[in-house]
């Protein structure tokens, strides 16, 4: 069987599994779990790799798997991702009744393509035509909400960083990989099925805690140190710094404030405030950084509260592999048409996967299929073979164009790309930044 008859028959294979692969997104998407609390859609995941026969690792990064699939010769080893978690979006009318969890971004539909591109070589036998093995990767995460409740996991030693693929790096998940491809959702736009290639920005992550002096609000106020207060000041010093961002740097800061105090007769005594600092590169956004915190301070100072800022690694900025990111350009080209792929340009939300390209080639392109806008209430799904079908085949296609025979493709994008930094540096820079002191 020559390539382009194993990728028709991959993307034949899928199609077969069509309802499937939807039912399974489906369960997923009615069923929304935040980031290292995802343990249904693990247990869904893990219950479909012991169907395929397929032996997984289960638990990483508390709520992780991977299970291998061994190509003919074991040259390259590439992953095929997908994320478990939900976001946060209370307002969704899917959303969890208890947690607030809603699948208003898409992860549901990578982890049922994930899934599906392992049905597909294992029903068509395509890994007796490979020279590497595909690791299929179901990853906890990559939303990084929730940012006190993951910080006390950080404290108690069970994760080190907020994002799933991050600790996938940390815990040696990613040591017996050598390049990775995913994919995230969009929203249909005329003309604009599918985008490949671009960049995105990076982030720094803060959890800050205002100490102030409780006393009667409406007895005593003049002994009480207002905390709250300290906290707003902080967040207008902030906005007094956005005219020194330069519009290059596509600066993001956006902090939310967690507690506001405890009782409203009493002086606010402990207020707890949450932000990150989102920049295209990480001197734009260790910049910007150093004038968030002394903004922060300033707050305090003025006030005579103390404050407490603790700095948790972010995302690095995304930026994919220009030739496997040709290669998944043509084959959307294939699926959806070439007027409908876009290429990419620059966005200023963030995702983990940036960490990963930065130590192996990755890529990360989007396809739609869904309508409203992610991260809201109005997010839903419109096109369910856009959504879940399409990206399944172009995954798969892009595994065999990587691999197929003697690998050649896929050890020629090593050999071209080398990282931009060792599974070492990059745990020193995190570390370096957490530890850093004004």
């Amino acid at each position: 069987m020559n390539k382009a008859q194993l990728k028709a028959a991959v993307t034949a294979a899928i199609d077969k599994r069509r309802e499937e692969i939807i039912a399974i997104g489906e369960t997923i998407r009615r069923n929304p779990e935040l980031g290292y609390k995802e343990h249904q859609t693990a247990a869904l995941v893990e219950k479909n790799f012991t169907r395929m026969g397929l032996e997984y690792q289960s638990g990483l990064a508390l709520t992780g798997s991977k299970a291998r699939m061994k190509g003919a010769h074991s040259k390259v080893s590439l992953a095929v991702m997908g994320e478990l978690d939900a976001v946060l979006c209370p307002e969704h009318p899917e959303s969890h009744p208890e947690t607030g969890a809603a699948h208003s971004c898409g992860h549901n539909a990578q982890i049922a393509a994930m899934l599906a591109v392992g049905m597909a070589l294992q029903d068509t036998r395509a890994m007796s035509h490979l020279a590497g093995d595909v690791v299929l990767m179901a990853v906890p995460a990559e939303e990084p909400v929730e940012v006190e409740w993951r910080q006390r996991l950080r404290e108690k030693g069970k994760i080190s960083f907020l994002g799933g693929k991050q600790e996938f790096i940390a815990t040696g998940v990613m040591d017996d990989v050598d390049m990775t491809v995913m994919f995230h959702s969009s929203i249909t736009q005329p003309n604009r099925m599918a985008s490949v290639g671009g960049t995105a920005n990076g982030f720094v992550t803060k959890f800050i805690k205002y100490i102030g002096k409780e006393a009667h609000a409406g007895g005593a106020p003049h002994l009480g140190v207002n905390a709250l207060n300290a906290a707003m000041l902080g967040l207008q010093a902030i906005h007094a710094n956005r005219e020194t961002l330069k519009d290059d740097d596509t600066i993001r800061i956006h902090p939310i404030i967690t507690k506001g105090g405890d009782l409203v007769n009493i002086i606010p005594a402990d207020v707890r405030m949450e932000t990150y600092v989102r920049g295209k590169s990480m001197d734009a956004i260790l910049d910007a950084s150093k004038k968030v915190n002394r903004a922060l301070k300033a707050g305090a100072m003025a006030v005579g509260a103390e404050v407490e800022i603790i700095e948790i690694p972010g995302f690095l900025p995304r930026v994919s592999n220009p030739r496997m990111d040709e290669l998944m350009r043509e084959n959307l080209h294939q699926l959806v048409g070439a007027e409908n792929v876009a290429t990419g340009t620059h966005g200023t939300g963030s995702s983990d996967i940036g960490d990963i390209m930065h130590i192996m080639p990755a890529i990360h392109p989007y396809v739609a299929g869904a309508v409203g806008a992610g991260h809201t209430k109005n997010y839903q799904v419109e096109d369910p073979e856009l959504f879940y079908i399409v990206p399944a085949k172009a995954m798969a296609m892009t595994v065999v164009d990587l691999l197929y025979g003697d690998a050649s493709e896929a050890e020629q994008v090593i050999a071209n790309y080398p990282p931009a930094m060792t599974k070492e540096e990059y745990l020193k820079k995190w570390q370096e930044f957490c530890a850093q002191v004004e």
